[in-house]
């Protein structure tokens, strides 16, 4: 007969645990589980539900009478036709823009390419209001495009941003580098033996370009231009800045207007043109995935750094061109948004008697709303950060290692409030918190709480997608060779893991630090007195006509995302010294 107490000792011996720990284990597992699926149903899940319900529902049960009273106003059909204009004619600018720094940045040899892959990106990076801010004092009418007019005609005036023509603009230029980065390295995929076969049989670079670099470039030219059509849609802070002022509408501002026009039926048209807006992006998300899809299918295809044409002679002017270029579309611009705001008053003329700093004194010292905004901004970006750092790595550690139905499911429900425009998702989250149990409310809405909620609820797959691809690099025989070895789970996270992972977890968590601490869209809805970010004192003061504050607090935003990102670039330095170091 065997004894027990042996069977205990033996399985303690060789590291099994006990039936006892084994069946705690195993309740501890399904409770976290189960506690898991239900935080996604309702974060993710429960707001949008209940953004379609009431977007059906009327005072006699379910109805689809706000839909019909809402296509049945002339307004919205103005709005739609406004939005279509400005997504197509800002994804064409994007498109244009995007490949063609794609194609001069893979096929040229072109100077300085890792500093110009930087500059590139500075416009998407900078928040899409300050770049509107900028913009619209550089092309003002005491902005530097109007000096340098009046030299050649004292009567000439610069273009208005405030146009259907701006608007298109300035998001074109914010969102094309988003087109050239799924496309840079789609072009250097492309085999060279195919282009130079084609050229071997007479035909011309142009006509080599048609038949064998844009269909083979397709897929990446697709998914950026899918992407760039669903961010344009997603916008609210360019048209609100430059569209409302001029009653040009589209539909994430019209949301805004409806919601902050109040009324016995604000919120539930506001739910019908929500589901619309939110509907459209769905099915752009769609199409965008399978184009991205399609360029995974050809990541066996090793990437050709190196240029295919030289540019001879002409090497140094068209560097040159290309920096000019970038400093015209960012720097620029920005360099007169800091002269505006350092004006002792609005129209005055840039010269050293009319300079002033006192209105950084008055939004540093002299207004609490304004350092009470940048508190708070700070105060969620950075508890967003912290959050989305501990949950996003461990759902990507479960995506990666452990993958199931369940784990494929979470991914796609913390992608939802991402994949929605940000209006939607913000008016979703007011139904939600509102009162989440019919008679019950916890005094959410209506605080800052809320805002963290939907900071994490919208930025968590940020920080889920960065850490994927850092576990998809790291492979798992480590982990068991830890393990072989005696390593527990904390020594393996922080003597194997979390050094090899750093640098990638803290691109997501920057990522979603800089989202958070800019963020308007959805804050533009949830904010309350006391709870007012930063991007939301901008739009107030550009609203009110203080340009002078709105150019002064923009630019210490600047100011703070470019020490962000040295810091940033320092850390990752560091650490990918430490890495060659190590044996």
């Amino acid at each position: 007969m065997i004894d027990s107490k042996n069977v205990q000792l033996a399985r303690e011996e060789i590291g099994e645990p006990s039936p006892l720990l084994s069946s705690f284990l195993s309740l501890t597992k399904r409770a976290a589980v189960l506690l898991a699926i239900l935080s996604l149903l309702v974060f993710f899940i429960v707001p949008i539900a209940k953004l379609i319900g009431l977007s059906a529902q009327s005072s006699t049960g379910f109805s689809l009478e706000h839909y019909a009273d809402i296509l049945r106003q002339e307004r919205l059909w103005k709005t739609l036709k406004d939005t279509f204009i400005i997504v197509a004619g800002s994804s064409s600018v994007s498109m244009l823009l995007g490949v063609l720094a794609a194609w001069v940045m893979a096929y040229t040899d072109l100077r300085h390419k890792k500093a110009l892959h930087m500059a590139m990106m500075l416009s998407f990076i900078l928040p899409s209001y300050v770049l509107t801010l900028s913009w619209s004092s550089f092309m003002g009418t005491q902005g530097i495009a109007a000096h340098v007019l009046q030299w050649f005609n004292p009567n000439a005036k610069p273009w208005s941003m405030y146009s259907y023509g701006g608007i298109i603009f300035v998001m074109g230029i914010h969102h094309f580098p988003l087109v050239y980065l799924l496309t840079v390295d789609v072009l250097k995929k492309i085999p060279r033996d195919l282009e130079w076969a084609t050229r071997a049989g007479g035909a011309g670079k142009l006509k080599t370009f048609c038949l064998i670099t844009l269909p083979l470039a397709l897929p990446g030219l697709t998914a950026g231009g899918l992407l760039v059509f669903l961010s344009s849609l997603d916008n609210f802070g360019i048209p609100a800045f430059l569209g409302i002022p001029k009653n040009i509408s589209v539909l994430s501002t019209l949301i805004y207007e409806e919601i902050v026009g109040f009324g016995p039926s604000a919120f539930a048209r506001g739910a019908v043109l929500s589901v619309m807006l939110g509907m459209i992006a769905v099915i752009v998300t769609l199409l965008q995935w399978l184009a991205v899809r399609k360029i995974k299918t050809a990541d066996t295809v090793m990437i050709d750094n190196h240029p295919r044409y030289s540019l001879g002679k002409h090497r140094t002017w068209i560097t040159a061109a290309v920096w000019a270029f970038l400093a015209m579309i960012t720097v620029v611009p920005l360099v007169s948004m800091v002269a505006t705001s350092l004006k002792k008053a609005y129209g005055l003329p840039f010269h050293p008697a009319n300079l002033t700093l006192s209105n950084y004194r008055y939004i540093l010292f002299e207004n609490p709303k304004v350092w009470q905004s940048i508190q708070n901004s700070l105060m969620l970006s950075v508890t967003t950060l912290a959050v989305c750092l501990v949950l996003g790595s461990l759902l990507a550690y479960a995506r990666v290692r452990k993958p199931s139905w369940i784990t494929k499911s979470a991914e796609l429900a913390v992608a939802v409030p991402y994949t929605l425009p940000g209006i939607v998702f913000g008016l979703a989250m007011i139904f939600a918190w509102m009162e989440p149990i019919p008679g019950w409310n916890p005094g959410i809405y209506g605080s800052i709480r809320i805002l963290f909620i939907a900071y994490v609820c919208r930025f968590l797959i940020l920080q889920v997608r960065a850490g994927i691809a850092s576990f998809m690099q790291i492979d798992v025989s480590m982990e068991e060779a830890a393990r072989i070895f005696g390593a527990g789970f904390w020594k393996k996270w922080t003597s194997i893991l979390l050094p090899l992972l750093l640098p990638g977890l803290l691109s997501g968590a920057f990522l979603v630090f800089l989202t958070a601490f800019t963020e308007l869209t959805v804050s533009a809805l949830l904010w309350s007195t006391g709870s007012q970010t930063i991007g939301v004192t901008i739009f107030s003061f550009e609203q009110a006509g203080d340009t002078l504050y709105s150019t002064a607090l923009s630019s210490l935003i600047v100011i703070m995302i470019i020490v962000g990102m040295a810091v940033l670039h320092t850390l990752n330095k560091r650490q990918s010294k430490k890495g060659v170091q190590q044996p």
